[in-house]
This record gives C-alpha cells, structure tokens and sequence, in this order.
C-alpha cells in the first residue's frame, strides 16, 4: 500500500534539504511501516515509505531503472496493479529487462516505453509520483475511482505532494488554512472530486495525470465514465458480472502475505468473502481465508431497527462463514473502546479531516487494528451500492425527484439537516447556494445517452452522483483508517471493467425482481446461502448504547467553555442541542443524524486544534 511525499522546485537546490524531505516522508509511517526511502536531487526530492505486500525483498522505492544516478526516470508508487503480470510479459516481449517481481518496476517499465499513456494500461488502484529528469517533469497519476489519495499543493517555483495533507502540512511553505468554500465542502457532505479543503491544496481528480513542469502544469483525463448502449440481455448480463467478479477477486487475492476479507453479512461483503473462499479451494490451498465482522457487546439485545439499520449483522455473517468454508472472526467492542481519546485522535490525524460519522470510524480503527495482527490484506465491498443501487434513496419518490445530491434525502430523514439549520450552522456557511452549485456542476458531468427515457436517464444521474461524490468518502474513509493501522484494504467493486460495464445496464435491469441490487443478488447466488441472498440492505454497524451517548453530549457540553465550534455555531445553538432528551437520538431509531452532527462538531473542535488551522471568513 505505502505512502510517498515529494517536493519539485526549480529555483533551488534541494540537495541541502534531505531533512525537509525526511520529515514529510516520516509522517507517513502507518501506511508503511516496513521501510522507507528518499531520494534527492537539485531540483526534486521524493520519499517513500512502504507496506511489503509483493516481492518482499526486491521492491524498494524509490525505484530507478537500472539504479541511482543512470539519469532515468525515477518512481514513487502506492497501491497495486492487479494486471501487472501481463504487462510484465509484454514489456519483456518489446526488449525490457526487469531486476525484480514487482508490480512497482512493472510500473515504471510501462512509463518508459509508453510515455504518460501508461496509466490508461494499468488495472488496479494506486497514486504514483514520477520524476523525469530528462525533461525534469514530475508526473502524479491516480486510479480510476481515487481508491488511493494523492494531493499537491503548488509553489512559486514548483509543487509539495503527497498521499495525505499531513505529508504536505509538514513542509514550511505549506499553511493549515480553510476558507469559506473549505468549511462548506467539510460540513455539506459533497465530497467534490479535487477539492483538498485546505486552501491552496489539491487532490489529484482520480482517472486524471497532472504534469508539472518550469512553465506551470497541465491535467489530463486518462478515464471517465461513458454513456454506451447495454446490449446484453438479462442472463447474459448476470453471467457476465458473475464471471468479472470472480476474477477480479482472483486477481485482489495475489499478496505475498496473508490475505483476508471485512465481512459484515451484507450482500457486498458476503459475496467477496464468498468469492474469496471459491478461490481457495480452487486453488487447493490448505488454509481457509478469514472473514473478520465487527459487533457490539450485547448489540442484540440493543438494537432498535430505524428504515435504515434493519437488523444486526452477526448472525449473516455466521451464515456466510459457515456456507463458503471461510474462519470467521468476530471483534466485540465496547463503548469505552469507541470513546478512547487516544483512538479518536489516531482517527483524525488519519483523515486529517473532522470528516466524521462519529463511532462507525472509531470502530473502523479497532476493526482494522484487529485484522492486521493476523493478515496484512483484506478484500473489502465498497462500492457495490453505488454501481447496482443498492442505498434507500435509489428507491425513494422524493430523492429520486429531488433537486438535490440523493443522500440528502436520507440525511434529512434521520434528522442531520434538520439539525445543522436549527443551531444556525447551514445558514452561517451558506450552504443552500454551496450545494445548489456543487449539485449543478455534478449534473453538468454525467454522460448522456442519446434516446434514453427520461426515467432512466434520472437514474443515471443518481448513478454517476453516487459513484463520483458519495464513493469518494467511503473509498477515502476506508483508506485512510486503515492505513493508520498499516493494512492495505483491497476494494473489487472498483474494478474499471465492472464499473463500466455496470455503469450502464439499465435501471430497468438492475432492479428486475424488484429489489435493491437485483443483479449482484443473482451473479453471487451460487455462492451466497438464503438468508443474505434475501436479507435487506443495512449500513455499516453502530452502537446504540445510551452511555455512548451520555459521553459525547458531555464532549459538546465542554465546547461552551470555549472552542473554535463557537464560531460557526453560537453557545445559544450549543444548548439548543443539549437540551433535547437523551431518548430521541441515544439509539439507531431515533434521530441520529442529530448524533452525527454532535461528533462533527466535536471533532472539528479537535482538528482546528490538533492542526493549528486558522479559519478565513
């Protein structure tokens, strides 16, 4: 998985600055604890810290071609190509000699024999840093569907990158500050595609390569998603998912370390462990595969069903297990586990964002903690909810007739926008005429369909606005937490073929029998036992012990004392969240988007702190 950091100025010489270089580098460490690297020249530092997950002993970054100093271009890279072995073969063929089996010099290779069209070869999810010193061009280049981070930050005379702020944060030129537009984009829940929040940083837009260079730099898009005709029929359409599936997983599962999945008993997860389990025993390997689910002690007796939390997962899970052969390992935790400071803190310098869904993230961390004492990967099914529509709003009248980003819908339901304009919040940040843009600017991307019915060109665009908004969150989320454990999470749902593929089945088609992610159901039926195949959707687990809540109204009682917070909310609005009783937001059915804007807040309190950001109005 790994971390990289860089810094390209023309003006200087940075051979005199290896300790600027080390210290960005440094703050990388959890994504790669097993090495590190820098390499330094008079106009380009790039640092490296790595994860071993193939070829354990020959794939060091930096990596040169023949090695340091032969003048050719030089590779930081992060992530996994999951083609690799084919491209290897083919480069070979064209005249390319290779000193190890990575994926890494399989990489680098392509560049020199295809330029900055590499990327368009490249099958899996990575961000990668190159330095050309023949031209002196830094190229940055991001997967597909931005599975892995990647930001710069430009300077005078050149540009600071990395795969987290943090790493840029750390340089001296580099400042903390968030305007306006940068607290709109944290507490509107847009996640716009390039936007950094911090001001004067970017994010690489994944499918895109951003080319520096002395005159400035330039963008290019490598890949988006497009509008085609779906000619298949239905069964050849299933076949055709349940044959990208099974070897995609195929594919993930290649590491030269333990693998495993993240279970949860929901369809996604289930299928991939599933499908994993398949792998193995076709494979004939001896040992089965671990499936690791999360649960809160006593959660059975707790849970209240709210429309969106239909039932707890542990019980699936079990079924999954039991039918596919995998071991399956269950984490219990506790409420002071999701309340630990120590925790909450290793989860926001994480994000580097007070981008908070309060205790799934904190859980998250324990979760991912766990799993790495055991394996190093594991398979994980983010992403099958946007591509074969599988969230409440595909199937609401007023989202899908909305005006709006979808999840609006559910977030007003389960009480979050209700309660940002109660305490004065949306309105101090104007995020009515903020989300009306955003909104505008995402309806003007999606690929259109020349004949298609206006019912079914809506559902393209709830298609494209999950895919490209909403997934940057959880495929973010993900990364980040479990990087800051130093476990790579492998998404096959991201695969580019599936995704295009499935990008453009009808709605029509997706829903056939009715029901939400008709299609997935059917391809993974093979493998899946009854009660999932016929279980309904429900999130990623969340407490609902009243303690849990009891603790955070205390963290939002404390901010009245004096907090960055009282800026965006008045005390007034403060009280008018600690006066409403326990009852109506402690458990899944009552308002937790209200819960979930008390952890924001609290979270930005700690974040302006921890990252000394100063706030232009």
């Amino acid at each position: 998985m790994c971390g990289l950091a860089g810094w390209v100025a023309y003006d200087h010489d940075l051979s005199v600055h290896g300790g600027t270089a080390s210290a960005m580098t440094e703050t990388l460490a959890c994504r790669g604890p097993d090495d590190r690297g820098v390499w330094i020249s008079p106009h380009a530092v790039l640092g490296h810290r790595r994860l071993s997950i193939i070829d354990l002993e020959g794939g060091r970054q930096p990596m040169h071609v023949t090695g340091e100093g032969d003048g050719l271009p030089v590779l930081v890279y992060t992530g996994e190509v999951y083609n690799y072995r084919e491209l290897k073969e083919e480069l070979v063929g064209l005249g390319h000699d290779f000193r190890t089996s990575s994926d890494t010099e399989v990489v680098l290779h392509a560049y020199l024999e295809w330029g900055e069209h590499f990327a368009e070869r490249l099958n899996g999810m990575y961000a990668l840093a190159l330095w050309d010193p023949r031209t002196e061009e830094l190229l940055l280049v991001r997967d597909r569907m931005g599975v892995k981070p990647l930001f710069y930050y430009p300077t005078p005379d050149g540009v600071l990158f990395g795969s987290e702020a943090k790493a840029i944060l750390a340089h001296p030129d580099a400042e903390a500050v968030v305007d306006r537009e940068g607290l709109a984009e944290i507490f509107a829940i847009i996640n716009t595609p390039g936007h950094a929040v911090f001001k004067g940083m970017h994010e690489v837009v994944p499918g895109t390569v951003v080319r520096f260079h002395r005159g400035g730099h330039t963008t290019r898009t490598y890949w988006q998603l497009e509008a085609r005709p779906h000619t298949d029929d239905l069964d050849t359409t299933i076949t055709r998912i349940r044959e990208l599936l099974e070897d995609i997983v195929e594919r993930q599962l290649v590491a030269d370390v333990k693998v495993g999945t993240l279970l949860s008993g929901g369809l996604d997860s289930s299928a991939i462990t599933a499908l994993a389990a398949k792998v193995f025993r076709d494979q004939g390997k001896q040992e089965r595969i671990k499936a690791f689910s999360i649960d809160f002690k006593n959660n059975e007796e707790n849970f209240r069903g709210n429309g969106i939390w239909m039932d707890p997962d542990t019980p699936y899970a079990v079924d999954v297990a039991r039918r596919s052969g995998a071991e399956h390992v269950v984490v219990e935790l506790e409420n002071h586990h999701v309340l630990d400071e120590d925790v909450r803190m290793r989860v926001l310098r994480a994000q580097d964002l007070p981008i908070s869904t309060g205790d799934m993230e904190h859980s998250l961390y324990h979760l991912c903690k766990a799993l790495k004492e055991q394996v190093t990967v594991a398979l994980s099914g983010e992403t099958a909810d946007e591509l074969f529509g599988g969230y409440n709003w595909f199937f609401d009248k007023e989202a899908v007739e909305g005006d709006t980003f979808p999840w609006y819908d559910a977030w007003r339901r389960l009480g979050g926008l209700d309660t940002m304009k109660e305490i004065g919040l949306w309105d101090r940040l104007g995020l009515d005429e903020y989300v009306a843009k955003r909104y505008a600017e995402a309806l003007a991307e999606v690929p259109r369909l020349e004949g298609e019915s206006a019912d079914e060109a809506r559902m393209r665009e709830l298609s494209y606005l999950n895919i490209s908004r909403w997934e940057n969150f959880l495929l973010d989320r993900k990364d980040r937490i479990s990087m800051a454990a130093s476990l790579e999470v492998r998404v096959p749902f991201t695969d580019h073929r599936l995704v295009e593929y499935v990008f453009n089945v009808p709605w029509a088609m997706k829903t056939f029998d009715g029901r939400e992610k008709s299609l997935l159901r059917a391809a993974a039926s093979h493998v899946l036992p009854e009660s999932v195949l016929e279980r309904k959707k429900s999130p990623y687990p969340s407490t609902q012990d009243v303690e849990y809540v009891r603790a955070l109204r205390a963290k939002v009682e404390a901010l009245l004392d004096g907090s960055p917070v009282l800026d965006l909310v008045p005390a007034e609005g403060i009280r008018k969240l600690l006066d409403k009783p326990v009852e109506s937001y402690a458990g899944l059915g009552g308002l937790w988007g209200m819960r979930a804007v008390m952890e924001r807040l609290v979270e930005f309190d700690a974040w302006v702190k921890e990252y000394d950001v100063r706030v232009e109005w």
